[in-house]
């Protein structure tokens, strides 16, 4: 399973590439192949300044060895060796009017002394943080992630959906990080699913994401926009680090296991504000956005 996982991941990372690349016109992405010293690597996949990306990585790694005695107390397990394997990519449209975008689809093996499996589970998911509300693009966003979950089972887009807004979401702001989407850990076998059945699930919702980013890319990124427009993008893109920075699990996952600090925090947009006591003014576009992301919506 590792190693069909591990290949899809690297076809679906040079799909997405060539796609954005094809949009954006201008920047290419910047590779680089890394290692790791304890087991493992990646290929780390880097746009910047481009005409409609100003900073987006799409990265994929597979790490393996001892999993570190800070993980094993996270993940309350003895001295195991791991395998890990994932596709991660955070995109940071320049245009204020086109939302940045999340996605990851990941899967974890841990072993025995005798090298036995004794755990195995895939996670992953998408999300959309926009800065300014465009209803109809929340409702593509999630129909499509709906429409992927619904040809596996019509429990999954629910639950997920729901799982997604208690994750994204910045308790210390009492307020989502975006407008939601999937999110979903530890799908591990059961009666109902087996891992095949999971791999094909996680491969569905990893083959919609052009489906439902794409269009919303090309129908925003030519709306013109203002100083002020850029202002609140990179106040909002302040609350985009601090939820990586304070609750991502994916950001303590990379630490904690010596991964590559520069594949872990190209997440991180390069214009961002930090505004004391900001508060959007009252009846604005602004205060529409924050008003949606303090009370989760149903979008489909």
């Amino acid at each position: 399973m590792k190693d069909k996982f591990y290949q899809y991941i690297q076809d679906l990372q040079d799909s997405i590439t060539s796609k954005l690349e094809t949009i954006d016109g201008k920047a290419t992405f910047q590779e680089d192949i890394w290692k790791r010293p304890e087991g493992g690597g990646g290929r780390t996949r880097v746009i910047q300044e481009g005409n409609v990306f100003e900073k987006g990585g799409v990265n994929i790694s597979g790490v393996h060895g001892k999993l570190p005695k800070s993980m094993q107390t996270y993940f309350n397990v003895g001295d195991v060796d791991f395998f890990a394997c994932g596709l991660s990519l955070v995109i940071h449209p320049k245009s204020p009017m086109v939302p940045t975008v999340h996605a990851n689809w990941r899967y974890f093996e841990m072993y025995d002394e005798d090298g036995s499996i004794v755990d195995q589970w895939f996670g992953g998911g998408q999300d959309l943080t926009p800065y300014y509300l465009f209803e109809e693009d929340a409702k593509h966003f999630h129909q499509t992630c709906k429409t992927a979950c619904d040809k596996h089972n019509p429990e999954f887009y629910p639950k997920y959906k729901e799982r997604c807004d208690e994750y994204f979401h910045n308790a210390h702001r009492n307020e989502a990080r975006g407008v939601g989407g999937l999110f979903f850990d530890y799908c591990k076998a059961s009666e109902d699913m087996t891992m095949e059945n999971w791999y094909n699930f996680v491969t569905e919702i990893g083959n919609s994401f052009l489906d439902a980013y794409v269009p919303i890319i090309e129908k925003r990124k030519d709306l013109p926009y203002t100083d002020a427009h850029r202002n609140w993008q990179e106040i909002r893109r302040g609350r985009y680090v601090e939820f990586n920075l304070v609750h991502d699990k994916g950001t303590l996952f990379g630490l904690k296991t010596n991964g590559r600090i520069e594949s872990i925090l190209m997440s991180l947009p390069p214009h961002v504000q930090w505004v004391y006591d900001h508060h959007p003014e009252t009846g604005s576009e602004e205060e529409k956005l924050i008003q949606v992301l303090k009370h989760p919506v149903n979008w489909v």
